[in-house]
């Protein structure tokens, strides 16, 4: 990691700090991870778009996971164009330096999941 870039500041319980914990506590919400794969793929993405590539969200979570990930500094909003009104989300470095996270996540589940046959056979 480069020594420039600012760090971000998050809250861990406990009297010492634990980068587990922050890190699960920035990315760690059920579609947050998907969105920055999403992202990290197919480069910026008006909200449409994105919303087709998150498959099975609905437009208020994604537009609260997308403020969510905005405030935590890992996704930026950019107005694109004002009439018709646009905007475009892209992640920011911080966002960017999770691709190696977000790509072992992806592999580990190819490896040792399977898609889901019924309701009940669901481990969620």
């Amino acid at each position: 990691m480069e020594e420039s870039r600012p760090r971000l500041e998050v809250w861990c319980a406990g009297k010492e700090w634990c980068p587990i914990t922050s890190t699960a506590t920035l990315i760690g919400k059920k579609w947050h991870p998907v969105i920055v794969h999403r992202l990290l793929k197919n480069g910026p993405l008006g909200f449409n778009a994105l919303k087709e590539e998150v498959d099975g969200i609905s437009s208020k979570v994604l537009s609260d996971s997308l403020e969510d990930l905005e405030d935590k500094r890992l996704v930026d909003r950019a107005i694109v164009s004002e009439k018709p009104f646009r905007v475009e989300y892209s992640l920011t470095d911080h966002g960017e330096s999770l691709r190696p996270i977000i790509t072992e996540m992806r592999d580990w589940g190819q490896e040792y999941l399977k898609p889901v046959e019924n309701e009940e056979s669901s481990i969620g």
